[in-house]
Formats: C-alpha cells, sequence, structure tokens
C-alpha cells in the first residue's frame, strides 16, 4: 500500500500536467508551450551482479504530471511533480533496506521535479526554479533522465545570444535533487547544497561549433568533491559524398581541487569520429578521465548512465583515472510498419594510470513505437571484469506513454 501512494497521489495531479522544457530559450517569444501532458513509465530491471548472492528483479511504475502557463508572449511558468512506486521489494533501491540485492536506484517518490519561471526577450533570456538542466551532450551537467526519478536543480540561469553565432549562457546552482530521492537512507544520495557558477560560451562556424566552458562547483555537503573545471569542445560535420556524412568531437578539460577540496590537476580528453548514411550512425571513440595525486576527475552531476557503459560500473571514476576505447552503432528501422531503432556499442575499459585492464562491456537496445506517445524498449548490457567491480549483467523491458 505504501509503495502505491506515490503514484496515487501523483495521479491526483493529472490535470497539472505538460511536456518537461529543457532548456531556456533566448530570442523572440516563442510559440506557447503545450498546457498539459502526462507521462506514465513502467519498467522492469534485472540486475546479475557476482558481487550478490541474490539478482535483483525491480518493477517500478514513474507518473509525472507538468502544467504550463503562458503569462503573455513573454513570461512562463512551469510546475511539475512526479511519483513513482516500487511494485515488488527484490531489489535495493537505496530507500527500502534491501541491501542483499544490487542497487536499483528507482525508489519510491512523491516530488516536486520542476517548479521555475521564466521571461525570455529578443536577445535574453532568464530562468529562476527548479529546473532541469542539460549541458551538451550531459557530460558534466544532465537530468539523468533515463532514471525513474530525473535529476533537477535549484537554480538560475541566463542566455545572452548577442549574434546568430554566438551564445552565452550563464547559471547558479544552489541544489542538486539527485535521482535516489527524498526517501534514500543516505542523506547525501538524496540531495547535496552546492554553490557553483556555470559559464558556458558557444559559436556556431561553418561546418561545426565550438563550446567553451569553466564549472566552479563547491560541494557544500562534501567538501572533497570540489572542483574547477575549464574545457574546450569542438564539434564539426561535413558532407563526404552524395550519401555519406562524416563528423568529429574533440573536447580537452583541465580539472583542479576547489574550494576546500584537496588533491592534484587531472585532465579530460575525447575523441569521437562519427559517420553517418541515412539512418545509420556510426561511432568509435577514445574518453579519458585522468589521474593525478590521489583523484581522478569526476563529474558527478552527468547524466551517467549515457557515459562509460550502460552497466554503471564506472559512475565515479577509480583513483587510477579510466581510458575508455568504444565502438557504437545504430540504425533507425521498421519493425511491421511501427518506426524504431537499434543500438549495439562495444566498451575497453583500462585505468588512465598504470594502464590496468578493467574489463569490457557489450551493451544492446532495441526500442519500437508502437503508435504515436506509446513506445515499448528492450536493452542489455554485459560486463566482463578483469579486475575491476564484478561480472555484471543487466537487463531492462520498459513500456512508455505520453499525452
Amino acid at each position: 500500500m505504501r509503495a502505491a501512494l506515490p503514484l496515487a497521489l501523483a495521479v491526483a495531479l493529472g490535470g497539472l500536467a505538460a511536456a518537461p522544457t529543457p532548456a531556456l530559450a533566448a530570442g523572440p517569444a516563442q510559440a506557447a508551450p503545450k498546457p498539459w501532458a502526462l507521462n506514465l513509465r513502467y519498467r522492469h530491471e534485472s540486475v546479475d551482479d557476482d558481487a550478490f548472492a541474490s539478482t535483483a528483479e525491480a518493477d517500478t511504475l514513474r507518473l509525472r504530471a507538468t502544467f504550463n502557463h503562458r503569462f503573455d508572449p513573454r513570461w512562463t511558468a512551469q510546475v511539475e511533480a512526479e511519483g513513482v512506486a516500487e511494485l515488488g521489494d527484490r531489489f535495493n533501491s537505496s530507500a527500502n533496506g534491501q541491501v542483499q540485492y544490487p542497487l536499483v536506484p528507482d525508489a519510491r517518490a512523491l516530488e516536486l521535479n520542476q517548479a521555475w519561471l521564466d521571461w525570455s526577450g529578443d536577445k535574453t533570456g532568464v530562468r529562476m526554479g527548479r529546473q532541469m538542466l542539460v549541458l551538451d551532450n550531459a557530460r558534466f551537467v544532465g537530468n539523468v533522465a533515463w532514471r525513474q526519478n530525473m535529476q533537477t536543480f535549484d537554480s538560475a540561469q541566463l542566455r545572452w545570444k548577442p549574434s546568430k553565432a554566438i551564445e552565452v549562457q550563464a547559471l547558479y546552482l544552489d541544489r542538486v535533487h539527485r535521482i535516489n530521492g527524498d526517501e534514500a537512507r543516505d542523506p547525501l544520495a538524496r540531495e547535496r547544497r552546492l554553490k557553483a557558477p556555470l559559464l558556458r560560451v558557444s559559436h556556431a562556424v561553418p561546418g561545426g561549433s565550438l563550446v567553451g566552458y569553466g564549472y566552479w562547483l563547491e560541494d557544500r555537503d562534501v567538501a572533497s568533491a570540489s572542483t574547477r573545471s575549464l574545457g574546450l569542445r569542438w564539434n564539426a560535420s561535413r558532407a563526404l559524398s552524395t550519401d555519406w556524412k562524416g563528423g568529429l568531437v574533440l573536447e580537452r578539460a583541465q580539472q583542479v581541487p576547489w574550494a576546500d577540496a584537496v588533491g592534484g590537476s587531472t585532465a579530460y580528453m575525447l575523441v569521437e569520429p562519427r559517420l553517418e548514411r541515412g539512418p545509420l550512425l556510426l561511432k568509435a571513440g577514445w574518453e579519458r578521465l585522468g589521474a593525478g595525486r590521489g583523484r581522478a576527475f569526476q563529474t558527478p552531476l552527468a547524466t551517467l548512465h549515457a557515459f562509460n557503459g550502460w552497466a554503471d560500473k564506472f559512475l565515479a571514476t577509480p583513483v587510477n583515472g579510466l581510458r575508455d576505447t568504444y565502438v557504437s552503432a545504430q540504425r533507425g528501422i521498421e519493425v511491421g510498419g511501427r518506426k524504431g531503432k537499434w543500438e549495439v556499442a562495444y566498451h575497453d575499459f583500462r585505468g588512465d594510470r598504470g594502464g590496468m585492464d578493467y574489463g569490457r562491456e557489450l551493451d544492446a537496445s532495441l526500442g519500437v513505437t508502437l503508435r504515436p506517445g506509446l513506445d515499448v524498449l528492450a536493452k542489455l548490457a554485459s560486463y566482463e571484469s578483469e579486475g575491476f567491480a564484478r561480472d555484471t549483467d543487466k537487463l531492462w523491458l520498459q513500456l512508455e506513454w505520453s499525452l
């Protein structure tokens, strides 16, 4: 009964629903957002981790209800509620105390997910309140949309677009509401108090874009997690023939301890070439999260599930750093007249310092849209350890309905 309570209460809020709005738009007044919407997502997740005697079998149901109101062409407000129900207890949700099972961090919850006020001018926009944030590819700041309880921030953001090619984004983060929810047994897993000014400047050029960023993250609850990260990201693409298009992402960042944290400087590097032909996308990549003087390059506010394998073995970078060499392929398809997409990826993980062989991983997924607003997904991850963590297999089956 207790597990169903968050869902029932969220259903009661169903009249206050609308699609989440991820980004602040600067420039001329935007079209009015959809005033309401609902999103219901059921997921089964199975985790077989050799570090545990028991396999986790998690069934969860998430309901998200959002309401947008346009006061006039420049002012918009959003309120969003989110409820998560645990359908069973054969997994460690971080809140249910079932620590004999592997972790599946989709704990029961009933939360105010977003509540913000937005003003959009001709070249400037401002948004304040609890909001979802995704910067670039979410490697440093993201919303972790994969988990049932999304990550949001109590923050203020300013966007200025002085020309068509240049965009400046300044933010201040006061608090992060993490994916484990308000009922997680560890208070630090629920939320963190921050002092985090962020600055991002992007410049569009023919064939690509250049982004420079500075993230000054002071964690007021865990001082050792405070860092300053400065970096550049280049994303380019060009036609190779009438059928093929090529692209390349290069990124370099340097991270040092910030505020009361101690330790050495660490580096981040990404090299990711890609090829596209119609619905087919091929990628290869090399990502380095460096190590130095007792610490490694960390990105705690990222959408971490999207990086370094879906088995989530590297949510925190090991003290000796990480080098992830990977290849992936994805393609849009039709299944019985219904649109879908498959994706496969292979990762080889090694330490940055010392070159230790951590392990390797194979990931695969297949998603199909049954009809507009109704999607199914099957997804798996298989991590084979060579000394870091333990062998782990994960399977997800998901049904998602949006209105």
